[in-house]
Order: C-alpha cells, then sequence, then structure tokens
C-alpha cells in the first residue's frame, strides 16, 4: 500500500504525481537558486544549466535539444514563479488525477508542458517577439487548468479566500487574457506556452472517450458515456421490460446471503489495499464489480 496520505474510497489531498512534481520542482528550484553563487569552467552554473536544460529558441546562437521540451517544465526563474505555478498544480490537479489516475494525468501533463513548449518554439518567431530562453511549468498548468474547467465548470473558486467565481468563468477569463497579451512586446512571460498548454488540454479531453465532462454533450460529442438520441425505438418500452427482468434476477443472484456471508469471510486488510491501489492508479471507474462489492461491504464494517 503507498505511503500518502488516502482516505478511504482512494482520494488523496497529495496524489502520486502531483506530490512527486511538487518534490522535483522545488529540489529543480534549490539547485537553480545555488547555481546563481557558483562557477563551472569559467562560467556561470545557471548559465550551463540554461543552455542545457531551459528551453533554448530554434535561433542561431541558442542550444535547442529534444530533451528541453521536458526539462523546462521543471525549471523556474523566481520564488513567485515556482509558488504560483505548484499551487495552482495542485489545487487544480489534485482531483483530476484522482479522477483519471496517475499514469493518465501524468501523460496529461507532460503532454500538454511539451505541446506549450513547441508553440513557444515555432509561433514566437512568427509574431516577431525576440529570442530567449524558457522556463516554468505555466504550459503545463494551463492545461491542467483547462481540465478542471471543463469537468467542474460550476465549481466555486474564491479569489483571496472572498469572492467566490465559477472555475468556469474564472479559467474563461484567464484565457481570454492569455490571447489579449501574446502581442505585449514589454513582457516576459510566454504567453504562447500558456495558451498551448491550454489547447493542448482542450483536444485531449475532447478526443478521449473514457473522459466526460459537460462540454462533450453540449457539443454532442461521442465519448465512453451512452448518449440520446432523436430516434424513438418504438419496441423500446418492451426491451426495457425484459432487460429489468433479467437485471433483477442476476441481482438477486448475485446478492445471494450465502454467498455474501462467505465473500466476507474471506475480505482481508490486504485485499483492500490492493483495491485502493489501484484506485490510485487507474481511477474508481476501472473497478470490477466484485472489487466496488468489497469496498461498499468493508465501508459498512467502518460505519
Amino acid at each position: 500500500m503507498n505511503n500518502y496520505y488516502r482516505p478511504f474510497g482512494g482520494f488523496s489531498v497529495f496524489p502520486k504525481v502531483i506530490k512527486n512534481l511538487l518534490i522535483i520542482n522545488a529540489a529543480v528550484f534549490f539547485v537553480q537558486v545555488i547555481a546563481n553563487n557558483l562557477m563551472v569552467g569559467g562560467k556561470p552554473l545557471w548559465y550551463i544549466l540554461n543552455y542545457w536544460f531551459a528551453l533554448n529558441p530554434l535561433a542561431e546562437g541558442f542550444n535547442f535539444q529534444v530533451w528541453q521540451l521536458i526539462t523546462y517544465q521543471f525549471m523556474h526563474g523566481s520564488f513567485t514563479h515556482i509558488l504560483f505555478n505548484m499551487f495552482a498544480l495542485w489545487m487544480f490537479g489534485m482531483e483530476i488525477e484522482n479522477y483519471w489516475g496517475t499514469k493518465k494525468f501524468l501523460t496529461y501533463y507532460l503532454l500538454c508542458g511539451v505541446v506549450a513548449g513547441l508553440f513557444q518554439l515555432f509561433l514566437t518567431p512568427l509574431l516577431g517577439s525576440s529570442a530567449a530562453v524558457t522556463i516554468g511549468a505555466s504550459g503545463a498548468v494551463y492545461g491542467v487548468l483547462i481540465a478542471f474547467g471543463l469537468m467542474f465548470p460550476n465549481r466555486l473558486i474564491f479569489l483571496y479566500f472572498l469572492i467566490p467565481v465559477k472555475a468556469k468563468y474564472l479559467i474563461g477569463f484567464l484565457i481570454v487574457l492569455e490571447f489579449m497579451l501574446v502581442d505585449s512586446a514589454q513582457s516576459n512571460v510566454a504567453h504562447l506556452a500558456h495558451l498551448g498548454g491550454a489547447l493542448a488540454g482542450l483536444l485531449f479531453i475532447l478526443f478521449d472517450k473514457s473522459i466526460d465532462v459537460p462540454l462533450k454533450r453540449m457539443l454532442n460529442i461521442s465519448s465512453g458515456y451512452r448518449q440520446q438520441s432523436n430516434f424513438q425505438n418504438p419496441f423500446s418500452g418492451l426491451s426495457d421490460k425484459f432487460k429489468r427482468r433479467t437485471q433483477n434476477i442476476e441481482d438477486a443472484k448475485y446478492y445471494d446471503i450465502n454467498q455474501k456471508k462467505d465473500e466476507e469471510t474471506h475480505i482481508t486488510q490486504e485485499e483492500i489495499d490492493k483495491i485502493l491501489d489501484k484506485i490510485s492508479e487507474s481511477g474508481y471507474q476501472n473497478l470490477s464489480e466484485r472489487e466496488k462489492k468489497i469496498l461498499f461491504d468493508a465501508s459498512k464494517k467502518m460505519n
């Protein structure tokens, strides 16, 4: 069983991926702070780190490497920079990872960061902006913001812990603001990267059939759920009666008293831990009916 806090039911305040991302980003930032005061081979260490691991432009005189599309996401320019990014990642990403599981969330996060980097690399020259190295997790974090806004559009977010704003309005405003600031000459913020991460997140969710969000239903996009159709089957009422009857018989068989007693006898803490680990890895929706029943029975024993 994983050693981080996980209340019964599989929800974690610090899920696996986010916890590790927070630790890695903090560790890298600590190295960056130290590097500001060190010299290696006659060159400042911060310059060497940026030369090899920050996202370098494709322009002449810079050192672009493919791996920089990943490594730049773990570097930050100041304490406020990393503080904002990591707080937003935890605040908005916590529920997303608990819903999706660790593998999908990590893939999503890194993919948003990579697309954000590609936007910065290829679109910046088209706008005539000066070439400069890019660092920060903001592009990936904007992908997380989009995911939260799509999955929980009416969730209230309290600005300054006082002003309630629905997630869809707050996140929508931030995206519009990024569009307005793209051509801001005096800004040293990678607005294109933010938009790239947000767009990558939007497309990922729209094309992933296992993710159900209100926007998909509004756009009538196929998903893992059963969509309603304008066509009315004249035999639907008759077929539903047979389905209900079959389901009732199966349910009665499944909840046979003797079988229930026998299964409860063999439920162990180790088996419950394995189910909780499975929830953490791939989400509650991927549990089998038997595993869901075991959790249900175990929860009744805890009450």
